[in-house]
C-alpha cells in the first residue's frame, strides 16, 4: 500500500481533490471537508469517480471548449500529442489512451475546458484553507473532515494534519470506507474526535460483487476501532443503494454489527444520488452508474423506522 508523498522538508503532502467549505453532513456542525485522492474500492455506484485514482488527472469538459479555430492553444503543447481537433464542431477531443496526465494542456487553457483533479498540498497549505472558516466552527460545535477517497490510505499525512488541527482547537472527524491495514486506521483514531464510517454491504459474496473487495478486513477493522478506541464518537453509515443493499437483512446485520458498543451513537442512512454522473464523461470513462437509482421516500422513511426503532431499545437498555 503506497504511502504519502514527502516533501524535501519531510513534512507529509497529499493530492487533494477538494476542499469543500460549509459542510453540514459530514460531522458535527458546520465543517469543512477535505477530500483526499486514491480509494481501494471500487463501488458500482461511485459517484466521485475523480477520488478513486490516487495521482492528479486529466478532465475535460468538452461545452467549456472554445474551439480550435478560436483558440486551439493546448494543442501543439502536448508531449503526448493525445489532443485533436474533432472536425464536426471544431471542439478538442482528448485520446485518453495516449494521455500521461502531464498538465502542459492545463495550463494553456483559458477557458478551463481542460483542468485536473488533484493537487498536491502540505499539512500547512491545507489548514491555512481550513481555518478560513474558523468564525464558524466555535458556535456550531464545527471543525474539519477528512475524506475521499479514502484518506486512511495516507496515514502519515491524515494523522499530522488532525493533530495540527487538534493543537488548534478544532473538532475533527474522518470519513471512511475502513478498507485499509489495521496500522493505518490505529495511527489516525488518536487524533480523530467521530469516524463516520460505512457498511456498504455486510454480505461477504455481495461486497465483493459491488464494491471489487472482499469485507472481512473492514468488519474487523471496525469492531476492533470500537473496542480500543473507546473515546471517540462512532457514526455507522449505509450508502443505499436500491436492488443492492436496501433490504431489511443488510439493515438488521448493520445493527447487530454495532450492538454493544455505546460508543457507536448513531446509524445513517445515505441515500443513493447521481450528481457525479458527468464526472465519467469529463474523465474520459465509460459507464457510470445509470443502472442506479435513488430509494423511494416511502422506502427510505420504512428503513429509517425500523433502525430509530431498534437503536431506542437497545439505548434503552443501556440505561
Amino acid at each position: 500500500m503506497s504511502r504519502p508523498s514527502l516533501h524535501a522538508d519531510d513534512e507529509p503532502r497529499a493530492v487533494v481533490v477538494n476542499i469543500q467549505h460549509f459542510s453540514t453532513h459530514d460531522g458535527p456542525g458546520i465543517r469543512t471537508t477535505v477530500f483526499l485522492k486514491g480509494c481501494s474500492l471500487r463501488c458500482s455506484w461511485c459517484c466521485n469517480p475523480e477520488s478513486i485514482k490516487p495521482a492528479p488527472e486529466l478532465a475535460f469538459n468538452r461545452g467549456q471548449c472554445i474551439g480550435a479555430a478560436a483558440c486551439g492553444r493546448c494543442l501543439p503543447v502536448c508531449p503526448a500529442q493525445a489532443l485533436h481537433v474533432d472536425s464536426s464542431d471544431d471542439r478538442i477531443r482528448v485520446n485518453w489512451e495516449l494521455c500521461n496526465d502531464c498538465g502542459e494542456c492545463v495550463k494553456a487553457c483559458p477557458s478551463r475546458a481542460l483542468y485536473r483533479f488533484g493537487k498536491l498540498m502540505s499539512v500547512a497549505e491545507v489548514l491555512a484553507e481550513v481555518e478560513r472558516d474558523g468564525a464558524f466552527y466555535g458556535e456550531s460545535g464545527g471543525g474539519l473532515t477528512l475524506s475521499g477517497g479514502e484518506c486512511l490510505l495516507q496515514p502519515d499525512f491524515s494523522a499530522a494534519l488532525l493533530e495540527s488541527a487538534r493543537r488548534r482547537g478544532l473538532d475533527t472527524a474522518i470519513e471512511t470506507a475502513g478498507n485499509v491495514p489495521w496500522a493505518f486506521m490505529k495511527q489516525v483514531l488518536p487524533h480523530v474526535d467521530t469516524m463516520l464510517h460505512d457498511y456498504k454491504l455486510t454480505d461477504r459474496g455481495e461486497h465483493r460483487r459491488w464494491t471489487g473487495v472482499d469485507n472481512a478486513r473492514i468488519l474487523e477493522n471496525y469492531q476492533r476501532a470500537y473496542r480500543e478506541f473507546p473515546e471517540v464518537r462512532f457514526i455507522a453509515r449505509i450508502p443505499l443503494i436500491p436492488n443492492v443493499n436496501d433490504d431489511e437483512a443488510h439493515i438488521d446485520a448493520v445493527l447487530d454489527a454495532i450492538e454493544g458498543h455505546p460508543n457507536v451513537v448513531e446509524l445513517e442512512l445515505l441515500p443513493y444520488h447521481g450528481f457525479g454522473e458527468s464526472k465519467y464523461r469529463f474523465l474520459g470513462l465509460d459507464g457510470g452508474a445509470q443502472e442506479f437509482s435513488p430509494p423511494t421516500p416511502e422506502r427510505l422513511a420504512a428503513l429509517r423506522q425500523r433502525i430509530e426503532k431498534r437503536m431506542n431499545r437497545e439505548k434503552g437498555a443501556r440505561h
